[in-house]
């Protein structure tokens, strides 16, 4: 699953990487409305570097940050630990080609309608070098409709940076209510809880079919399936982001387990990406962050069974994991998880291992971020180890990039977090276009 050529990739004709001319080498998500939602190897050279290490960065306040800080959010590897030298890779490559606007451009995700992008949205994408793009919203215009503004969307990235890099183009597409693309070309797909249900052999077989559809209009990446358990079925109704609309598989990790790698494996198939979500779980809260703030699980510890999805699906490969906008008071009280260093930094990375892809859920529009403002949300949410942040407010993208450019361009250590994340989106990248 993890280097494949995509059907998607296969109808391009731009390479995934273009790398320095002398070198040849081988080549959200919100909870559901019923009817609307704004919402989810190259060859190597004898050449080598040490990797990028990154420095502890200085906290960044703005005005409208007013919760503590916790001395753990930057908190880094040893210093002390030597970095062993690597072979200099196409990623490091592509890199040390791109501006810094480019760099930020690979490290951000911005949402646009998926009935089609106007000219505001796609000058956005083209002036912030934006390198990847979330279908939002609902779509009945089926799949003929779709790949015409996939096409659109290519065409203003194309625009925007002079590396020429595949980009992730991204949509909801978990079940049920949460289904963005329908229409003739699409299938209608059930509910997780009704897909959880199935053996999964039926569920991966009826995977492959829908990650075939995402992939033949040239979506590389959905943002499912839902990893989150729903501690019993009496309890679904009451949990307003997951069990209010049967987005969980089962009421217990096993089952969860089962059926959202099924699910994975199925999309991978043709060539599509999952992310599994929302780290380090939803299904004990009851409020809704996408429309609440303030929103606490007062029960997740760091060692949680119900961890046992998450760490199935970083075990069998899963490259993107999303994290999600709830505080946990068990993990790190003083920080929502998306500026928690303890939980993307030493739950993911150090305690399972993921080497993946840390993406955020919607940071633009969800209430729970409203008592920050949109540079601070960036900027922490880099600092405590994000990879990738999505904003489903395209409106929003440039004030982002300019945030994140300035704190880069007075910080050294921040513009090398920045350099570090751009760095495991292009390998991401790479992965996904040998």
């Amino acid at each position: 699953m993890n280097r494949r050529r995509t059907a998607m990739h296969q109808r391009r004709k731009r390479l995934p990487l273009v790398i320095l001319p002398a070198l040849v080498l081988v080549g959200c998500t919100a909870a559901p409305a019923p009817s609307t939602q704004t919402h989810s190897s190259s060859a190597s050279s004898p050449n080598t570097r040490a990797p990028i290490t990154i420095p502890t960065p200085t906290p960044v306040t703005s005005s409208a940050d007013t919760s503590p800080r916790d001395p753990g959010t930057t908190a880094m590897p040893s210093p002390s630990a030597k970095p062993s030298a690597v072979p200099l890779d196409a990623a490091h490559r592509q890199l040390d080609t791109m501006s810094r606007k480019e760099k930020i451009g690979q490290v951000l995700m911005v949402g646009v309608p998926a009935t089609g992008s106007n000219s505001a949205d796609l000058s956005i994408i083209t002036r912030n070098a934006l390198g990847n793009v979330f279908l939002k919203g609902r779509s009945s215009r089926g799949s003929a409709a779709t790949g015409e503004v996939v096409e659109r969307i290519n065409t203003a990235i194309v625009k925007g940076t002079a590396a020429e890099i595949t980009p992730y183009v991204a949509t909801d597409q978990e079940g049920g209510n949460v289904q963005v693309l329908r229409g003739a070309g699409f299938s209608t797909l059930p509910t997780a809880l009704v897909q959880g249900s199935w053996d999964a052999t039926t569920l991966t077989h009826r995977a492959t079919k829908w990650g075939k559809e995402l992939a033949a209009v040239g979506i590389n990446l959905n943002l499912a399936p839902v990893a989150d358990t729903v501690s019993s079925a009496s309890f679904a109704p009451s949990n307003g982001p997951i069990g209010q609309w049967k987005r969980e598989y089962g009421y217990t990790p096993k089952a969860v387990s089962r059926a959202s790698q099924a699910f994975t494996k199925g999309m991978g198939a043709p060539g599509v990406d999952s992310v599994i979500k929302h780290f380090p779980g939803l299904g004990r809260v009851t409020q809704n962050t996408d429309i609440v703030k303030n929103v606490i699980d007062t029960k997740t510890t760091r060692n949680d069974p119900y961890l046992a999805p998450f760490r199935a699906g970083i075990a069998a490969g899963n490259e993107w994991v999303m994290v999600s906008n709830s505080y946990y008071s068990k993990i790190d009280a003083k920080n929502i998880a998306p500026f928690s260093s303890t939980i993307m930094r030493g739950m993911l990375r150090e305690d399972l291992g993921f080497t993946g892809v840390i993406i955020s859920d919607d940071m633009c529009d969800a209430t729970q971020l409203s008592p920050w403002s949109y540079a601070t949300r960036a900027v922490r949410f880099f600092e405590a180890g994000g990879t990738m942040m999505l904003c489903v407010n395209a409106g929003k993208l440039d004030q982002i990039s300019e945030a994140l450019a300035e704190q880069a361009k007075k910080d050294p250590g921040f513009a090398r977090l920045i350099d570090a994340a751009a760095l495991k989106v292009l390998e991401a990248k790479q992965d996904e276009g040998s």
